[in-house]
């Protein structure tokens, strides 16, 4: 069973985040998956010195001597449905032009759509917000330097081709 944290805001198939303040979340890393905290913290670092889309790094932390904390901004999710076609289609080309801007830095989230087999919904990570939308959990995301050209092209055609797919989601509901 999977352990539980006071003040959890959700839970994937590795890491719970759970609320800190009013402005900040923190993502576990125990277990096994404590020598992830550091590349997913250099990714979110890296991404927002490029724009905002990625939701902003704050620290590395440590919630006990077992629990290591990703520390970042936390975002509150707006309903889409509740904002009429053009203003979502211009979210919508925003969030192209800083994905694009991202992928031309060497930053690739590859993670816009949810594996089927996967809990949850299939845009769990493109969370609309009062700034925008915005992308959360880098944990599989990649750099251009550290993966090559060959295989971060692939990423990138792939990913491009997700965002198609949740831009007729988010226009079309």
């Amino acid at each position: 069973m999977k352990k539980r944290y006071p003040r959890t805001l959700s839970s994937g198939a590795n890491n719970t985040v759970i609320a800190i303040s009013e402005t900040e979340v923190g993502k576990i890393f125990s277990g096994d998956t404590r020598s992830d905290i550091g590349s997913e913290a250099q990714k979110m670092k890296f991404s927002n010195a490029v724009n905002d889309l990625v939701v902003k790094f704050i620290r590395l932390d440590e919630l006990n001597e077992e629990t290591e904390m990703l520390v970042m901004e936390r975002v509150y999710p707006m309903d889409f449905r509740a904002y009429e076609q053009e203003r979502r289609i211009l979210w919508s080309e925003v969030f192209e032009d800083e994905l694009i801007g991202l992928h031309k830095a060497g930053f690739v989230h590859r993670d816009l759509l949810r594996p089927s087999n996967i809990g949850g919904q299939p845009f769990d990570n493109i969370l609309l917000t009062q700034k925008g939308i915005r992308l959360i959990d880098t944990g599989i995301s990649a750099l251009k330097e550290q993966v090559g050209e060959k295989l971060f092209t692939r990423f990138v055609k792939q990913e491009l081709e997700e965002f198609e797919k949740f831009r007729d989601y988010f226009l079309s509901r």
